[in-house]
């Protein structure tokens, strides 16, 4: 970029920003005073902030970037991250937020003290905030910042060497990020999550069009002809054992992974907990869904489109994405779209920031000060909790460039420590009631161990894919408890108490919607293999028939549930 670009980037860049801080400020002022209001956001979230903000939250420069690298590089299985998210979603909306809202929890850990014990509790806490502290909210700051660098060249900018100019990159998104967190509490990070939710989507779609114009010398269907006609095969979605995600992975430990990202993790549900009733919150999570349908669409489908424009040729695939928005956004929307991908990396750094402080604030300094303490209290220490966090991360962010098995290799390994385990506790905590606290304890121990082991002993032993060796500790543990539960029964049954403090009433549409919504993961699945865009010879008999058969159920599914809501009134 020239100087006069780069200032005029730079300038609508802080230009959008702005906006986005002055709309989170407005509509926030004078709602975070409280522990409910900072933390719940008063229990006042509608289905857009909800959905918003669980967009964002989940979607940041990792997606983007890493992807659209998966697809250039190799094909679209990574997409089952993404797509089969959606059926954790439904887990989400019919199961597990009913029963959240009705206990009016605030944290996870608190459910796991009400339903187990204390010990329970302290050891979900110290999972989370070891996870968070030591590998998630350090690996969002780094992504996001390599992302940044990637993309606008800040150390040729600046001067500085990459190291330096890495560090400064990762501070100053922390500290602009962290103002959200901790200034605003939950609904300033869901407004901003929202408003730059919109932008997300302008850009996923506008990247793609336009990278199918270039593809097709100008001309929009013929780039979609090409796209579609040649090498098919980078449009296969169903993997094989050498491809980034083997297909089978979906029906066994992936299916575990994404109930606890969806339904269980912290950062990702609190948004969840703060909905202003239980058909709010449905419809929030719901669409949410429909949104990681979108996903392939604008971040995978640019990857291939780099894969036809430019070929093999680059070092590393995760060059592609950065290279395909250097070269075809104009300039006049750099600034927009540098504002849309910090608001990403913002949205993910705020959310856990938030969630981590919530969770030292309610679950450690609480429960130590024996319930002694008042809501500005409670929000006064989550607040220096935000700051001392925020600086650990700036800290340890750097140090992930280090690391000589890369980033994806550090997440996927130290995330493995808590996803499994936590999934496992709150599934049989919730079905089972004799099952006690010392079941949930020894299953977090044997997962903790055992992971261990497999992961830094026998890692060269064990050629099991990871995602399945998820599936085989997930029934590991669930077995332990049950026994626990079989030969040390709880002395009296567990019982659970709603609160009623919202409107517990299920939203109408919740179920056809999940079945429309199952439908599309399925549809897409269909799409994306050689019975449809990745077979040489296009679309066959079988995937008409396919697809006529989903219709068809989702018009019975939705006419069975008009004929059963008839006499009810419309949420």
């Amino acid at each position: 970029m020239a100087g006069g670009d780069i200032l005029f980037t730079g300038l609508s860049c802080i230009f959008f920003m702005a906006l986005v801080g002055f709309a989170s400020w407005y509509r926030t002022r004078g709602t975070a005073s409280t522990g409910e209001g900072y933390f719940l956001a008063g229990r006042g979230l509608t289905a857009t902030f909800i959905a918003g903000s669980l967009l964002l939250t989940n979607l940041s420069a990792e997606q983007l970037i890493g992807l659209n690298g998966s697809a250039y590089g190799y094909d679209m299985s990574s997409m089952a991250w993404e797509v089969t998210a959606a059926v954790a979603t439904i887990a989400m909306a019919l199961v597990f937020l009913p029963r959240y809202l009705a206990g009016a929890f605030t944290t996870l850990p608190q459910f796991l003290a009400d339903r187990f014990d204390e010990s329970v509790r302290r050891m979900s806490v110290v999972l989370f905030m070891l996870g968070y502290g030591l590998v998630t909210i350090p690996s969002v700051l780094y992504s996001g910042s390599v992302a940044v660098m990637a993309l606008f060249d800040v150390p040729g900018l600046t001067g500085l060497a990459y190291v330096p100019a890495l560090v400064a990159t990762i501070v100053a998104i922390g500290v602009t990020g962290a103002i959200y967190a901790v200034f605003g509490g939950l609904k300033a990070v869901a407004v901003s999550d929202t408003i730059n939710g919109v932008g997300l989507l302008i850009v996923g779609i506008l990247i793609p069009v336009l990278g199918l114009i270039a593809l097709g010398d100008g001309d929009f269907t013929r780039g979609l002809s090409r796209l579609l006609t040649d090498h098919p095969e980078k449009l296969n979605a169903i993997g094989d054992a050498q491809s980034p995600t083997p297909f089978g992975t979906i029906f066994t430990g992936m299916i575990f992974a994404n109930l606890f990202y969806w339904c269980t993790n912290q950062y990702v549900i609190q948004r969840t907990l703060g909905a202003q009733s239980l058909a709010e919150g449905q419809k929030g999570v719901l669409a949410s869904g429909f949104f990681k349908i979108m996903v392939p669409f604008m971040m995978m489908i640019p990857g291939v489109i780099a894969f036809h424009l430019y070929g093999p040729g680059f070092a590393s695939i995760d060059q592609a994405y950065p290279r395909l928005v250097a070269d075809l956004l104009p300039v006049a929307l750099s600034g927009f779209f540098l504002a849309v991908l910090l608001g990403a990396v913002f949205s993910s750094f705020n959310s856990l920031l938030n969630s981590a402080a919530t969770l030292f604030a309610i679950d450690v300094y609480a429960p130590a000060r024996n319930g002694a303490v008042d809501d500005a209290g409670l929000v006064r220490v989550a607040k220096i909790a935000s700051v001392v966090i925020a600086l650990f991360s700036f800290a340890i962010a750097p140090l992930l460039h280090f690391a000589q098995e890369g980033l994806w290799q550090v997440i996927r390994v130290f995330t493995g420590f808590y996803n499994i385990p936590t999934i496992a506790i709150v599934i049989v905590g919730l079905f089972t009631r004799r099952v006690p606290a010392s079941g949930a304890k020894i299953a977090i121990v044997f997962h903790v161990v055992v992971y261990a082991l497999l992961r830094f002993v026998l890692d060269d032993v064990v050629t099991l894919h990871f995602i399945h060796q998820y599936a085989l500790l997930f029934l590991a543990e669930v077995a332990i408890m049950l026994a626990a539960g079989y030969w040390r029964p709880r002395e009296t049954p567990w019982s659970f108490t709603p609160r009623h403090e919202i409107d517990l009433e299920e939203w109408r549409y919740a179920k056809p919607l999940a079945g429309t919504l199952f439908s599309c993961v399925v549809a897409l699945y269909l799409l994306f293999s050689p019975l449809a865009l990745a077979g040489e010879a296009g679309f066959s008999e079988l995937f008409g028939l396919s697809m006529a058969g989903l219709v068809v159920a989702n018009v019975a599914i939705w006419l069975a549930a008009r004929r059963r809501t008839m006499p009810a009134s419309v949420n």
